[in-house]
């Protein structure tokens, strides 16, 4: 569920924590691949329409599951999907009409992913489905650490300007005409990921040198290493003029790079909180049960600031990106 507030600089929202597996910087040899198809992009207002999953031991397939799912919201004329998610993914009303409920899929699904490790590619966009949606009919959380191929293909081919599925088919040569449905897009993202594991040995000599490779980028970057090439800055950017400190890994992109978007919109970055911090920017995955209360030293720090009566909020990674979203 989505929190509403309002003070003195207008509307905000925010996701309560959830308590989430780990993104991991990992190239696993045992795992189960999963993808969903939905009727939309919002967890809050769409439904999940399919899911499947396969599950590989060093490189071996040895489980599979798939299932439609029938959602409970229909549209005015009682059809389920609109005309572009029936072009794109193949799947109809009518398919859907005998569908099964969502309770008993999600439920079996549930129990064939177990404790797996996930794999998917741009997987965030699947978990946070499954996370409200196993904790709707369910009332249980979606916990399994996962890996994203999207984020491997970042590392590794950071000259590219797009890592979408089909894009990473089009780099290996794979057949993507069976795209979007969900059974397909796993198959797919397994192909995609072997080959992503040969260039990780081949570019760096052994798994281990490209791991160690992930975690320098991923860590270390400072505020001092961020500079701008931008001098006609957006004024009315709510970052604008802002010191932001980020906390926690990101989900949908380098730190680095988050820095250089604030950077690019005349905001400040800086390494700690202090009080001169306006934002510090939590990585959607930064709530852990093994910190006490769930909460980094620096969030902690930010919230006995605004207490104190600083001008600082605390705000999640997907709150940050809505901020670009009229940005060109």
């Amino acid at each position: 569920m989505i929190t509403f507030s309002f003070n003195s600089s207008g509307i905000t929202y925010e996701r309560p924590s959830r308590n989430k597996g780990k993104n991991l910087t990992a190239l696993p040899e045992t795992y189960c691949v999963i993808d969903i198809e939905t009727t939309g992009l919002s967890p809050d207002f769409d439904s999940i329409i399919e899911v499947s999953g396969i599950k590989y031991d060093h490189g071996k397939q040895i489980a599979e599951f798939s299932s439609l799912i029938k959602p409970e919201e229909t549209y005015d004329d009682d059809t389920y999907i609109d005309s572009f998610i029936e072009k794109l993914t193949g799947i109809t009303n009518e398919m859907l009409s005998t569908a099964p409920a969502p309770l008993g899929v999600l439920k079996e699904f549930k129990n064939f992913i177990g404790d797996s490790i996930i794999l998917g590619h741009n997987v965030n966009f699947d978990i946070n489905f499954l996370y409200d949606n196993f904790e709707h009919y369910l009332s249980e959380t979606f916990q399994n650490d996962y890996v994203d191929t999207m984020r491997i293909s970042r590392f590794l081919h950071p000259e590219e300007v797009h890592h979408r599925l089909k894009d990473l088919s089009e780099r290996y040569n794979l057949d993507y005409s069976k795209a979007h449905r969900s059974l397909s897009d796993c198959l797919i993202t397994q192909d995609c990921y072997l080959h992503l594991r040969d260039e990780a040995i081949t570019m760096f000599g052994s798994l281990d040198n490209f791991l160690q490779s992930c975690k320098r980028k991923t860590r270390g970057v400072k505020s001092s290493d961020i500079h701008s090439d931008h001098t006609d800055f957006d004024t009315t950017h709510p970052l604008y003029g802002k010191v932001c400190v980020f906390t926690g890994t990101l989900e949908k992109m380098h730190r680095k790079e988050a820095m250089q978007l604030v950077a690019d919109v005349g905001g400040i970055n800086a390494d700690s909180v202090t009080k001169k911090t306006n934002y510090l920017i939590l990585g959607n995955n930064d709530y852990c049960p093994l910190i006490k209360d769930g909460k980094s030293n620096k969030q902690k720090k930010a919230e006995k600031l605004k207490l104190d009566g600083n001008d600082i909020e605390v705000i999640p990674e997907n709150v940050f990106y809505d901020t670009f979203e009229d940005v060109d």
